[in-house]
């Protein structure tokens, strides 16, 4: 076996089409009778009153040459499906489906300015692909209670001497849940504001860098305030993570990887200061890496992104003087500049709740501690070979921030609000044998947690490592390169004004090779996970699934959510028979007892 250096054609581009006549091990004959590749994300399934609901389809829509050509869907809410804006919830069902060669492609959904779904696509196949993915969007009942203009982007490219031959077809629509006596109208804020940059017919998300600012006028009798943050590189920053720090990039090849470190932290201040900061989750698109790794299994998050929160209450007696200020949103490598490559997508939104009253809310910062950029460290060594370096580099960081806050609402409320932040991360990379073999091992990790008169407003719990072993192969006449991809999405997050509480875990670990001959490709991969998920109403679901060359090998799944929802990618289809009773077993005798209520 030989190695050679084909990294940066491969991995730094990484969300590209299979080429040639045929797919090797993944290949599938191009005839009807072939069914196309049902791809999934795993995931629970909304935790609603699916037996009471209807449902409305918002957009079908082919995104052929469709750069700056997204849908438009001029939305006016339902009469027809329960009282406006009284809903239990909200769920959305984006359904994809393509033929042909193509890249993953960035998708998302915005509407009346505010992204509300950040996705992506499955990569086709020649005889066809297709995927469902269902979101709970709930916590952005104010906009649905209100006609507004919603947006469906998918920027895509149609050119067959690029061999993108790819269409996808897509279908949006939003099932409105009503109240019921066991599950009553959701709670919701009073006002979303945008942080975007409000285009009136484009997506809403903007690139960064440089930092983007936002001037927003808050109202005066504001009493908390929620940022939520949208964010994922792409082009050079697709796969940070596995950039290298300046300082050892001039020892590695050139052409392996990019340079200004693999530390990522996506910050949002007010009026210049910092207000809060997010370690992102290093999503992997279906084109990422390894391709095969993700058909059918894509990566956790990447057809469904997670979203960071911000507790901006302590900043309200900055605010609420009626005054336009400045909400900024950007993203720092550990890099002395602190400077990243291009590009990230960055949104948002800021859920405000509002005094009863119309009287102005007073207060004072009572002690702010919010390092501007976070504390991190590079180490390393070089040690020369024939020709070349074997480079082994670590980065590590660390961003603790603490602020406090007195604040008093016009009807005499007041509020001791507690914001704190203690993050860390720390990633290790090898490259050797002249750049071909490559290692990574990072891990992210830490908590925030908001306090207002004592009662947690927001907790949120996460460690995020991500493993990947990466070298060059060389057979006969053929040339590739073996991957294998470790990680886990570990995340706690207690309820919140608009959402509720949950644990999320999930690992997915899966190994393949891609290898080239003339033009014909023959690929392969192994991908299993196991996932689970509890919310503190006790709805429960976990899902342990594998699959090999394309084809499903193992999959079983439980808890009170499974089988509540008809899920196309179910083993053998769904029948969609409920679970006996909205809520059974331990959760229903605590229902008995009155120790848990539900919403």
């Amino acid at each position: 076996m030989v190695i050679k250096p084909i990294f940066h054609n491969v991995l730094r581009f990484g969300s590209f089409p299979l080429h040639g006549s045929g797919e090797g091990i993944l290949a599938r004959a191009a005839n009807a009778s072939v069914p196309p590749l049902v791809n999934f994300q795993v995931q629970q399934p909304p935790a609603l009153p699916y037996d009471v609901k209807c449902t409305v389809v918002l957009t079908h829509h082919l995104f052929g040459n469709s750069y700056y050509q997204p849908a438009i869907i001029d939305y006016i809410p339902p009469s027809n499906c329960g009282p406006v804006g009284k809903w239990a919830g909200i769920s959305m069902n984006l359904t994809g489906t393509s033929n042909g060669t193509q890249y993953d492609r960035l998708a998302a959904v915005t509407f009346s300015q505010v992204e509300i779904w950040r996705t992506s696509t499955a990569e086709p196949t020649k005889t066809g692909i297709i995927w469902t993915v269902l979101k709970d969007v709930s916590r952005y009942m104010p906009l649905f209670a209100q006609p507004g203009r919603m947006i469906l982007d998918l920027n895509n490219i149609i050119d067959p001497k690029l061999r993108l031959t790819g269409e996808y077809d897509v279908t949006l629509s939003a099932t409105f849940h009503e109240a019921t006596h066991s599950y009553p109208a959701a709670r919701s804020s009073d006002l979303i504001i945008p942080l975007s940059n409000l285009s009136p017919d484009q997506p809403n998300y903007f690139s960064v860098p440089p930092s983007y600012n936002m001037t927003v006028f808050f109202p005066t009798n504001i009493a908390e305030a929620y940022a939520e943050i949208y964010a994922s590189g792409n082009a050079q920053e697709e796969f940070w993570y596995l950039n290298a720090a300046d300082e050892y990039f001039g020892y590695i090849p050139p052409n392996t990887t990019y340079q200004t470190g693999p530390f990522r932290e996506v910050r949002v201040l007010v009026d210049g200061q910092l207000a809060g900061v997010a370690f992102p989750y290093p999503v992997i698109f279906t084109g990422g890496i390894l391709p095969s790794l993700w058909r059918p299994i894509s990566a956790y998050g990447s057809l469904d992104q997670p979203t960071y929160k911000v507790d901006l209450t302590p900043f309200v007696p900055v605010i609420a003087d009626g005054k336009e200020h400045i909400i900024t949103l950007d993203v720092a490598s550990a890099e002395t500049k602190h400077n990243i490559l291009g590009n990230w997508y960055l949104s948002g939104n800021i859920q405000i709740i509002q005094d009863s009253t119309l009287k102005p809310t007073k207060g004072k910062i009572l002690h702010y501690s919010a390092p501007f950029y976070a504390s991190s460290d590079t180490s390393g060594t070089v040690t020369p070979q024939n020709g070349y370096n074997d480079v082994n580099i670590t980065v590590t960081a660390i961003h603790k921030l603490n602020i406090v806050s007195e604040i008093t609402t016009g009807s005499g409320k007041t509020t001791l609000v507690k914001w704190s932040q203690d993050l860390s991360y720390k990633n290790f990379q090898s490259f050797t044998q002249n750049g071909s073999y490559q290692i990574l091992h990072q891990t992210a990790f830490g908590h925030s947690l908001s306090m207002h008169n004592g009662v947690p407003a927001v907790l949120d719990k996460f460690t995020y490592p991500l493993d990947v072993i990466y070298y060059d192969i060389s057979f006969r006449n053929t040339t590739g390169w073996y991957a294998s991809v470790d990680h886990s999405y570990d995340r706690n997050e207690l309820p919140s004004p608009f959402i509720d509480g949950s644990y999320i875990t999930t690992r997915q670990y899966g190994s393949g090779t891609w290898l080239k001959t003339n033009d014909v490709v023959i690929a392969n991969g192994t991908t299993t996970e196991s996932f689970k998920y509890l919310d503190n109403l006790g709805n429960s679901y976990y899902r342990d699934v594998s699959s090999t060359n394309s084809s499903i090998t193992k999959d079983k799944e439980g808890g009170t959510l499974a089988g509540t929802w008809p899920r196309p990618w179910a083993r053998g289809g769904s029948s969609g028979v409920p679970r006996s009773g909205a809520h059974n077993g331990f959760v229903g005798r605590l229902l008995a007892k009155g120790r848990i209520t539900v919403r």
